[in-house]
């Protein structure tokens, strides 16, 4: 089983081998996105993510067959270079709004033994479980606690929500009004940022839709999520701010 990015050894939960076990749900878990500048974000996310991280298109897995296009996907973005999370300060979030991906943690639904069965699983390298301390996983009938069932619905919601969010995805293909972009600045101590390998959407092909499609797409939602994207772009000028921040405070 792969560990998707934030996770160290995911784990099926098991009610038997795992009975005694106890997560201390009070300890935060966001140190463990410090070092991704990005994470998927799903498409009912984008009206609150919008206004705090730049929402942007990549593409996904290997290229379509037939010479269908390669899929995509929506990150929000946390910061500018590899390894640069500007939101993660003093093991808090530093921002109203935390994307599901990040708050799922440190549970997620994977595919377990090459198949299609779907488990629940966790995270064993997390430091917040242990089988003394801590809110219990299981009742003493080997059932899941309150506590495992809210977690499930969660992991099942984002599931979901994923998976409409590949729909909304293959339909902006269909549009065919996304292009690689760049974005380049310089910082005020003349350090360049430039970042690349990232979609946006093409203001000239948007522009020269039909009518009726313009219409359709509103309609079905589509336009209001494109909508959201564009006005997410100009937060990278907001984090290209916060990282000479960041860099000057590291210099003082």
């Amino acid at each position: 089983m792969s560990n998707p990015p934030m996770y160290g050894n995911l784990v099926p939960l098991d009610r038997e081998q795992h009975k005694n076990l106890r997560l201390k749900a009070e300890l935060p878990t966001v140190e463990r996105a410090a070092s991704l500048n990005s994470v998927f974000l799903a498409a009912v996310e984008f009206n609150e993510a919008c206004k705090e991280y730049p929402i942007v298109f990549v593409r996904v897995g290997e290229a379509g067959k037939d010479g269908a296009p390669q899929a995509i996907a929506p990150l929000a973005v946390f910061g500018l270079k590899p390894g640069s999370n500007l939101f993660v300060k003093d093991g808090a979030w530093k921002a109203n709004y935390l994307p599901a991906y990040v708050r799922r943690y440190p549970f997620a639904m994977a595919r377990i033994d090459s198949g299609d069965q779907v488990a629940v699983c966790f995270d064993a390298d997390w430091k917040g479980f242990s089988e003394t301390e801590g809110t219990s996983l299981f009742a003493a009938d080997g059932q899941p606690s309150e506590f495992t069932v809210n977690a499930r619905s969660f992991l099942e919601n984002f599931e979901r929500e994923a998976e409409r969010t590949r729909l909304f995805c293959e339909e902006l293909l269909k549009l065919d009004l996304l292009q690689d972009m760049r974005f380049e600045a310089t910082l005020p101590n003349g350090e360049k940022l430039d970042v690349d390998g990232f979609l946006a959407v093409n203001e000239e092909k948007l522009a020269k839709l039909e009518d009726a499609k313009v219409v359709e797409i509103f309609r079905n939602g589509i336009g209001a999520l494109i909508e959201m994207h564009r006005v997410s772009l100009g937060n990278m000028s907001r984090l290209a701010q916060q990282h000479a921040d960041a860099a000057a405070t590291a210099a003082a």
